[in-house]
C-alpha cells in the first residue's frame, strides 16, 4: 500500500491521482503533497522508472474506492473526549424521561418585533432563544425540582436558589455548554446580551474552562439547524435539559378556524429520580405557555 498521510491521500483523490503510480520522495518512500501535484501535472513522469526484476510478480491494480484511501483517523481528545465521557455517564446513570410539546409562538414573534422597535432594545440581538431562556427561569420558580440535582454520595437532592443556565453550542472543537451565571436575575435585555456574548465566545473557541462548570439547567437550540425536535441527554450535575425546535409556518386552529401560524416543538428530558412526570409536565407546560403568550409572565 502506498505510504502517504491522510491529507496527502485526500489531495490525491481530489486531483484524481492513483497513489500506486506515485514515487515517494520523502524518507522511506513516503509520498508528499508535491509528489502528488507533480503526478497530477505529468502523470507519465510520476510512474516508477526502474523495471521490476524478471519473473517478479506484477503489481496488482488497486481496487477502486479502496477503503484505506477513503478513511481518516482522528484521535479522540480534548473537548470532544470530555463531552463523550460526560454524556455516556449521564445516559447510563440518570433515568431519562423525555416529553414533547408543540406550541403556537406567533404572539411571541409579534411581541419580539414590537420590542425591537423600542429604544431599550436598540442594538440588542433579540432571539427566540432569549425568550426561551427567560421562560425557563420563570418556570423554574414554580417547579424548582428541574433546577435541583441528585447527590448520590450524600444521599440528598440539592435544590439551587439560582439558575446557572447552560447553552449548548456547536464549535469546531465539539459541543460545549458555557453558562450564563445567575440567569434568573437578568432582565430580557440582559439575557439577550449575555447569550450573544456567550455563543460568540464559544464559537471562537475562547470560552474559559470555569464558564463551563456548575450549570443547573441547559437549553439546546436544535432549531438553528432546521431540526424540529430531539431527545437531549441531561448534562451531568443537572436534572433537566430543554430542546428548542425550528419555528415553522404551519396550519393551526385558532378560535375554530384554520390559520397559518408560527409553530415550534419543545422537548424536555429530565432525571426521573428528581423530577416526576407531574413536575416535568407542569414545567414544560409553563415554558410553552410563556412562549405562546409572553403576557402570561406577569402572573408568575
Amino acid at each position: 500500500m502506498p505510504l502517504a498521510k491522510p491529507p496527502v491521500r485526500k489531495l490525491a483523490k481530489d486531483l484524481g491521482v492513483d497513489l500506486h503510480s506515485v514515487r515517494g520522495s520523502a524518507d522511506g518512500g513516503v509520498i508528499t503533497r508535491e509528489d502528488v501535484r507533480r503526478a497530477a501535472a505529468s502523470p507519465d513522469e510520476a510512474a516508477p522508472t526502474s523495471a521490476e526484476p524478471t519473473g517478479a510478480p506484477s503489481r496488482v491494480a488497486p481496487v477502486p474506492g479502496e477503503r484505506a484511501d477513503r478513511e481518516q483517523r482522528v484521535p479522540i481528545r480534548g473537548v470532544r473526549k470530555a463531552t463523550a465521557q460526560a454524556m455516556v455517564h449521564s445516559a447510563f446513570t440518570a433515568p431519562h424521561v423525555t416529553e414533547f410539546l408543540t406550541i403556537d409562538v406567533t404572539p411571541m414573534m409579534e411581541f419580539r418585533e414590537r420590542l425591537k422597535a423600542q429604544p431599550a432594545f436598540a442594538g440588542v440581538r433579540l432571539t427566540p432563544l432569549a425568550f426561551a431562556a427567560k421562560a425557563v427561569c420563570l418556570a423554574a420558580r414554580r417547579t424548582p425540582d428541574v433546577n435541583a440535582v441528585w447527590d448520590e454520595q450524600a444521599g440528598e437532592i440539592v435544590y439551587k436558589d439560582y439558575v446557572h443556565l447552560g447553552i449548548a453550542a456547536a464549535t469546531p472543537r465539539g459541543l460545549v455548554v458555557p453558562k450564563v451565571r445567575d440567569a434568573d436575575a437578568l432582565s430580557l435585555t440582559e439575557l439577550a446580551g449575555a447569550l450573544e456574548e456567550l455563543t460568540t465566545t464559544a464559537r471562537d473557541g475562547k470560552t474559559p474552562p470555569e464558564d463551563m462548570l456548575d450549570g443547573t439547567f441547559t437549553i439546546t437550540n436544535v432549531g438553528v439547524f432546521g431540526v424540529d425536535t430531539g431527545t437531549p441527554i441531561i448534562n451531568p450535575g443537572e436534572s433537566a435539559i430543554l430542546a428548542l425546535g425550528a419555528i415553522r409556518d404551519m396550519p393551526w386552529v385558532v378560535d375554530g378556524e384554520l390559520a397559518v401560524r408560527k409553530v415550534m416543538q419543545l422537548s424536555l428530558s429530565f432525571d426521573h429520580r428528581v423530577v416526576d412526570g407531574q413536575q416535568g409536565s407542569r414545567f414544560l407546560a409553563d415554558v410553552g405557555a410563556l412562549l405562546s403568550d409572553p403576557a402570561t409572565a406577569i402572573t408568575y
